[in-house]
């Protein structure tokens, strides 16, 4: 079966802000570029689907020309084949679940939409269209190939005994006509009802004695000689001789096993999960409905745990999709196996559960059974020659504590799920209040924040870096600020990690970089001493295929040399994948460009990987600062990271430096830079410039002796750094930069 791709949607929907909120979602969630189309009524988009080809449609139940049920069937009419979501208010869930009865893939409820759910119900009422048209196109070709084949047919006399039975008769009862003819029907055709299994009266009887046609009930099923059984359809008629008197009667029968198969297929996929054959979206919030009465009349509790799996992605990624979908259903089977009988698991889709847990009698039996699924999914799965190793996050919300519905269960639970990923996976965590006070304020700080660059609402902010032994600047860190308009300044430590997470930061960081090579060169150019302007580098822009591209093209377009700029970059971010690193900074070293590691200390922390390295500074975490005054252990760390450095030639930064006391002990080890508010807090660039022109006087009247002194007097070797210029260097093309962002490259 060929996956359908989403190209082109239809958006029918009146309310001009609902239409845009879903527009603003699209593009702010949807990986494939989707392009919308909009009418705010049935009459357009039937206009509209009679001249284009759409690839899903998102319908609004409450049209001004079109309601409820009827705007499904007109949109349904006009549309065959196309996969069809609906939008219903809080009151018309029952009204969007009579629509997808009536043929829709899934429904969504305005006010409750969040953009990656949005995007999920259109994908996967895409793949739920496409499976039922291909389990649709097998069963049409079955019953085709049954009337080629043609229908089995008895006949009998006025008694009941066979008179004849066909070849087709023949195969489908196992009886021949040499061995039944002249014996009564019941002996050769014996039907019971389907589900009772009681003995179904005979037809032909009945059509001989009324003297009319006639059927077998629905659900018949025809015991066969061998004692199999057949789903059969059937149709019985009297025959008459030339006065108009009954002599008999015929039965034409057909085997209908196959197509009733597949309608129960079919019936069986409305409900159930295709790849995993788990209970699906729509029939969980059907038992969550049950055991919600059910709870109500016992005065119980019943828990709903989302689950989603830690680092799917990357195994889906690198293995492929068909090892995804074999460790998916391995999920699956162990899931089942952790719950009761009366519990059900659903799939939601992608790396998604849920399970819901009957007869809760208090939060701690939801706890014990979420540390089982914990360590049941963190086991290895062995796989043809792969060993994977998951694990999975939880949230869990409880009936009547946390939701009196389906919908609203689930959703707490998916936003406690969140919380358990961000207290560091592996982990579950119970739905509290303020969590979706939490998750509100966090989607509204990264829609805002999508919004912020088009609006130049960001600034940097710079903190001078100081050399310890002459006191002079050497340079400074450019700090990302954010203005809102309404919000007003935005602390970094509130809207850092959320750009982090939505990808944001990738974008806002290029234009960091830009910014400040920019504005540094603005100084070099006015003749001040600048140094070198220090930007840090998130883990994901130096993992982002474009990232040396993009610093290339920033130091053509502004002009700075590359000498002048130093990376700022987290150990962890260096050890994501040490050998691509690797290239990545001997390129970055090649260019001149200075790399730093930092927060010094609170990663890996590893001797063997720094030699290996093209590195230039250490920067000191500020946490191990701090404690210089208060513990001997921050002492000794500080000192064997100073020395540590020492030894491989890369110079130290201290950062976060406030006290006195912080400032003589770094000095007495020989600390060689240092920033923090004992100089200076981060200031605008205006107030920066203004520095350096004081350091610039102070400078002059000074011998102009280097600056390039280390504390015990030997000068600090510098990097071997080719001559530079954009238009002179050969760099990697467009294409090997990418290759190198994925894969590494030894050459370089």
């Amino acid at each position: 079966m060929i996956k359908r791709q989403i190209n082109v949607m239809l958006l029918i929907e009146d309310n001009p802000g609902d239409a845009r909120l879903i527009k603003e979602m699209l593009q702010e969630q949807s990986s494939q570029k989707i392009e919308l189309k909009h009418v705010e009524c049935m009459e357009d988009a039937e206009k509209h689907l009679a001249a284009n080809a759409i690839d899903v449609i998102l319908l609004d139940l409450g049209l001004p020309d079109a309601q409820g049920l009827d705007a499904v069937r007109r949109a349904r009419a006009a549309a065959r084949g196309i996969p069809l979501v609906v939008l219903s208010g809080l009151d018309d869930e029952s009204m969007a679940i009579q629509a997808m009865q009536e043929g829709a893939q899934d429904y969504l409820v305005k006010g409750q939409i969040e953009p990656r759910e949005l995007v999920r119900a259109l994908r996967y009422a895409v793949e739920r269209k496409s499976i039922q048209e291909a389990l649709f196109e097998e069963q049409e070709r079955a019953q085709v190939t049954l009337d080629c084949i043609g229908d089995g047919v008895i006949s009998t006399d006025v008694s009941g005994n066979i008179t004849f039975l066909n070849i087709v008769a023949e195969k489908l009862t196992g009886w021949s006509l040499h061995e039944v003819v002249g014996r009564p029907m019941a002996d050769a055709f014996r039907v019971l009802n389907g589900n009772t299994r009681k003995v179904i009266p005979n037809p032909m009887v009945k059509a001989s004695q009324q003297n009319r046609r006639g059927n077998l009930p629905t659900n018949s099923v025809l015991v066969r000689r061998d004692g199999t059984d057949i789903f059969i359809e059937d149709s019985v008629s009297p025959i008459h001789d030339h006065n108009g008197q009954v002599i008999g009667a015929v039965l034409v029968f057909r085997d209908v096993s196959e197509s009733r198969a597949m309608a129960d297929q079919i019936a069986h996929l409305a409900e159930h999960d295709f790849l995993t054959g788990l209970p699906n979206r729509l029939l969980l919030n059907d038992r969550i409905g049950q055991a919600i009465a059910l709870a109500e009349r016992n005065r119980g509790k019943i828990a709903v745990l989302f689950m989603d799996m830690d680092g799917f992605k990357n195994i889906n990624d690198s293995l492929g999709h068909p090892a995804g979908d074999d460790l998916l259903k391995c999920i699956a089977n162990r899931l089942r196996d952790c719950v009761r009988g009366p519990d059900t698991v659903s799939r939601q889709g992608g790396d998604e559960f849920i399970v819901l847990l009957q007869g809760v009698k208090k939060p701690e039996d939801a706890a014990i059974a979420a540390k089982r699924l914990l360590k049941s999914l963190s086991e290895t799965y062995f796989m043809g020659p792969h060993n994977l190793h998951i694990t999975s996050s939880i949230g869990v919300s409880m009936y009547p504590d946390d939701g009196p519905d389906a919908e609203t269960l689930i959703k707490n639970a998916d936003t406690a799920m969140y919380q358990a990923k961000e207290n560091g996976r592996q982990s579950f965590q119970f739905f509290k209040p303020e969590m979706n006070v939490r998750a509100v304020e966090r989607q509204s700080i990264e829609e805002d924040l999508r919004c912020a660059l088009e609006r130049n609402e960001f600034t940097l902010h710079y903190q001078p870096k100081i050399n310890l032994t002459t006191r002079a600047i050497t340079g400074a860190e450019a700090l990302l600020r954010w203005t809102h308009p309404t919000r007003g300044s935005v602390p970094p430590a509130q809207f850092i990690p959320v750009a982090e997470d939505s990808g944001l930061i990738v974008p806002i960081g290029a234009w960091v970089v830009r910014e400040a090579c920019r504005q540094a060169q603005a100084w070099v150019a006015a003749g001040l001493p600048i140094g070198s302007i220090a930007v840090n580098v998130s883990a994901l822009e130096f993992r982002n295929e474009d990232f040396l591209e993009s610093l290339f093209a920033t130091l053509k377009e502004t002009g700075l040399d590359p000498k002048s700029l130093e990376l700022e970059v987290t150990e962890s971010a260096l050890m994501k994948n040490a050998e691509i690193s690797s290239t990545i900074l001997q390129i970055l070293r090649k260019i001149g460009v200075r790399v730093a590691v930092d927060d010094f200390g609170t990663g890996y922390s590893s001797l063997s990987y720094l030699r290996k390295f093209p590195l230039d500074a250490l920067k000191i975490d500020q946490s191990f600062v701090r404690q210089i005054a208060d513990s001997p252990d921050g002492n000794t760390i500080v000192s064997t990271i100073i020395t540590m450095a020492r030894s491989l030639h890369l110079r130290v930064i201290a950062e976060g430096v406030e006290t006195p006391e912080e400032l003589e002990f770094l000095l007495a080890q020989q600390c060689d830079e240092a920033q923090g508010y004992k100089f200076s807090r981060p200031i605008p660039a205006e107030q920066f410039e203004m520095l350096l022109r004081d350091e610039q006087v102070h400078q002059s009247s000074k011998s102009n002796g280097s600056m390039k002194e280390s504390n015990n007097g030997k000068r600090r070797p510098e990097p071997e750094v080719v001559a530079f210029t954009i238009e002179n260097i050969r760099l990697p093309d467009h294409d090997t930069l990418r290759l190198i962002a994925r894969e590494g490259s030894p050459e370089c």
